[in-house]
């Protein structure tokens, strides 16, 4: 059994820098699962038999965890927000009675809520804020440019000095860090976290991921591993966001389960489309298939045009709303340009148009 009694966040500690959960117990048993839980979330919590003195952390911790036998002297602290009853009796009816006494905004039940904990627990120990603005970047056919103008976002992103991480969902395109020029940069690939499950720490994952152009990178090895489970996507996806900043995600054009779990979590995405009628053909069916799971899909037109096609007129063709154009980037045509990060000048068409991307969407905010 678990409850909500109010929705009001816990405050937050230090300025909002991460703090530790505080428990409340001389309930042996439960104070060990409590211990564990915090373990798992990566947390190190301060524990009391009762509240601490004044002053202390009862106000201060950014959650507190009250064992059921503690509620009692619980009962004459100032009131606050973030505090979770913890008990193991499902069928104690008097558990709300106490809840209300001491002012906890949730109730909880082990082992049954424990998933629930970890994450509530995880979540104050890295100081969780608004997640990332969370862009994908898909072709509308095969080499329309979506991979290029994903490392220019990701790369625009950094510049402007934003917590940036450049996410390759697209297993058979090469591998993103081969396009910023660093294939041999140390840090883990996708198969590593082939087998996450539940939660994945955002700020471990963060440090583990290579770091090209001032941001992060997720991206593939030259293995044999092709695919990584939907569950782990999932929770490697979201241990992106919550570090808030932007996350940029160059998607494939199949739409499989893995796939569908990283649109589920994006705030918009970018079809990329050639300005030619057969790669508008193509990219009316990818939008077809991505406009099942993704709500704000938009279309950014590459040139050069064909005759009698602009980037209003591929707009209008598709029925999605023009995001920009982005004309044929020179440099990145030639051969000396293999390994330099497109955008990383911050000069030309491509860097423009990222530049006016982030400034639009981030004013936007969570509406784009």
């Amino acid at each position: 059994m678990n409850g909500i009694i109010t929705h009001d966040p816990p405050p937050a500690s230090g300025g909002g820098r991460p703090g530790a959960p505080l428990i409340l117990t001389e309930d042996a048993g439960l104070l060990d699962d409590l211990l564990r839980l915090c373990a798992a979330a990566g947390a190190t919590p301060e524990v009391h038999p009762g509240v601490p003195g004044p002053r202390g952390s009862w106000e201060a911790a950014p959650l507190v965890l009250v064992g059921d036998d503690a509620a009692r002297r619980v009962r004459g602290a100032a009131r606050r927000t973030g505090v979770v009853l913890v008990g193991r009796d499902q069928d104690d009816p008097g558990v709300w009675r106490r809840a209300v006494e001491i002012g906890a905004d949730h109730v909880l039940m082990l082992p049954d809520g424990e998933q629930w904990l970890v994450d509530r627990i995880a979540d104050v120990a890295e100081g969780v804020g608004r997640p990332a603005l969370t862009v994908g970047v898909i072709g509308g056919r095969g080499g329309a440019g979506a991979s290029t103008l994903a490392c220019a976002l990701a790369v625009t992103s950094a510049r402007e000095g934003l917590r940036t991480l450049l996410v390759d969902a697209d297993p058979l395109g090469g591998g993103l860090d081969v396009v910023l020029g660093g294939e041999a940069a140390e840090g883990l690939r996708w198969p590593a976290f082939a087998a996450s499950r539940g939660r994945v720490g955002g700020g471990a994952l963060e440090e583990s991921l290579p770091e090209l152009h001032s941001l992060r990178v997720l991206s593939w090895d030259r293995g044999d591993c092709l695919a990584v489970p939907p569950p782990a996507v999932r929770a490697v996806l979201a241990a992106a966001r919550r570090g808030g900043g932007t996350v940029v995600v160059d998607l494939p054009r199949r739409v499989d389960d893995g796939v569908a779990e990283v649109l589920a979590q994006l705030d918009l995405g970018l079809l990329v489309v050639p300005a030619e009628l057969r790669a508008v053909a193509a990219a009316g069916r990818v939008a077809s298939a991505v406009g099942m799971v993704l709500r704000d899909l938009r279309v950014v037109v590459r040139g050069p045009y064909a005759p009698g096609l602009d980037d209003r007129e591929v707009s209008r063709l598709l029925g999605l709303p023009l995001a920009g154009d982005v004309p044929v980037e020179p440099a990145l045509q030639r051969p000396e340009g293999a390994g330099r990060a497109p955008g990383a000048s911050g000069r030309g068409p491509l860097a423009r148009f990222c530049k006016e991307f982030w400034e639009r969407a981030l004013v936007e905010g969570r509406a784009v």
